[in-house]
């Protein structure tokens, strides 16, 4: 059987293993505290290299630390001459109070029609998906047209230092030869009207800047009139950052995107407009609002030691992302916004990307989701966080965010990730998997 009709096929089903592929991936408590403190990806990288191994595909597992396992593997292709596709996906996630939630978030239960738990979209769901298509392709003997390099990270929820960025400092030849991959956010579906879907394929990326704002000031008693306060400072300066309204800037993928569904709509947006027409794009006008402007949102404070002695010293966290093209005009705003007497340090730092939204990758994604979805239209999608495609891209990757998923109209899905009940449709995850079949035979 060749690539050319696989998609066609009746012989193999791509989506059979990935529901228990998904739930047995979360019960890996991946956790990733940050700061390098993380429970370790290796025994889901272990998991994942025996699930390619019983088909016949070897793996190579690199730890940039002991436990921070990322793992590589060459998937043949019908045209080997053809440059390779990057196919990536994250092992580890975010941390998940067991307490807040109806399951324990690392049981990998199923019930109501979803598979459960810490990693059911961000982005176990993924990695489920092309582990059961791999298998179910190689059991066949289907390969896929390009050669396919499969990568499944540490850290990614990080910044990737133990990770892709790690990967490609130290191992870049293992995906130096890729020019396209894919990976998360993108590809899900929203519900326009009726049974109009709109599925959303990351094209951009806002960049990153994690940081550290000081104050320094005169240490004294709690009782004694203080000018020189550094807790008051950092207070008025933190303030001035989160009661900054930044001004509405559009990059090329949000006025497509806007275009598309105004092309849908049959009426023109106001995208500061929330409340009118973008509402009725659900929990995706939340994120929407981030992809317009820039932002930088205090989210930790540090000061004192005892309730009656002024600190010397303060210390705060924003988070701060830019807009592609926007990244000068962010840190000049910062920097008049904090004013003379406070000092600023990165913590952490990425870019921001773009890519357009053409060529035969994408050509590839629409007609995949038009096969399995007649009813399906696509737009571009800049994300308002980041992933391990700012790596990628440093290689000259063009990378786009393709999580092939149908949602029901109801789901909060982008309350899903990070969230508490954290959980992804069975039927979503056998959707993606068909579509991903049929898109290594096109891509």
């Amino acid at each position: 059987m060749t690539s050319s009709s696989a998609s066609d096929s009746t012989s193999y089903r791509p989506e059979a293993e990935v529901v228990d592929l998904c739930s047995e991936l979360i019960r890996f408590d991946t956790t990733n505290y940050g700061n390098g403190k993380s429970n370790g990806e290796r025994g889901a990288a272990e998991y994942v290299a025996a699930k390619l191994d019983e088909v016949g595909i070897e793996s190579t597992i690199y730890e940039s630390e002991p436990g921070r396992a990322t793992l590589v593997a060459h998937w043949e292709g019908e045209d080997q001459s053809a440059d390779p596709l990057l196919v990536h996906g994250h092992l580890d996630v975010v941390p998940a109070d067991p307490k807040d939630w109806k399951v324990d978030p690392f049981a990998g239960e199923i019930f109501d029609g979803c598979v459960w738990g810490r990693g059911a979209v961000d982005m176990k769901d993924f990695d489920a998906m092309v582990l059961s298509v791999v298998r179910a392709r190689q059991r066949a003997g289907v390969k896929p047209r390009r050669p396919v390099r499969l990568v499944f990270t540490a850290d990614e929820e990080a910044g990737g230092l133990y990770g892709a960025q790690w990967l490609i400092n130290n191992h870049p030849e293992t995906v130096a030869d890729c020019t396209e991959g894919i990976g998360e956010v993108g590809g899900f579906s929203i519900t326009v009207q009726d049974d109009l879907r709109l599925y959303l394929i990351e094209t951009a990326e806002k960049g990153m800047n994690w940081m550290r704002l000081k104050a320094r000031g005169t240490a004294g008693h709690g009782s004694m009139v203080n000018d020189d306060n550094a807790v008051t400072e950092l207070a008025r300066a933190v303030t001035r950052i989160g009661e900054h309204e930044w001004p509405l800037r559009l990059t090329p993928t949000v006025r497509e995107f806007l275009k598309t569904l105004e092309d849908l709509l049959g009426t023109e947006l106001d995208p500061e407009d929330r409340s009118g027409v973008l509402s009725k794009l659900g929990t995706f006008s939340r994120m929407f609002g981030a992809t317009i402007r820039n932002t930088a949102n205090p989210t930790m404070l540090n000061a004192g030691y005892k309730v009656n002695v002024i600190p010397g010293d303060a210390e705060a966290h924003i988070d701060g992302r830019f807009l592609p093209g926007y990244e000068d005009e962010f840190f000049a705003t910062i920097d008049e916004l904090l004013g003379d007497k406070i000092q600023r340090e990165t913590v952490i730092e990425d870019i921001a990307l773009e890519t357009e939204f053409s060529g035969g990758l994408v050509e590839a994604m629409k007609s995949c989701l038009a096969a399995e979805d007649p009813q399906s239209r696509t737009a571009p999608l800049l994300m308002s966080g980041g992933t391990d495609a700012k790596s990628w891209s440093r290689l000259g990757i063009r990378c786009f965010g393709f999580v092939p998923l149908q949602l029901p109209p109801d789901l909060d899905f982008m309350g899903m990730f990070h969230g508490i009940d954290e959980r992804v449709p069975t039927a979503s995850l056998e959707f993606g998997s068909r579509v991903l079949d049929r898109f290594l035979s096109e891509a």
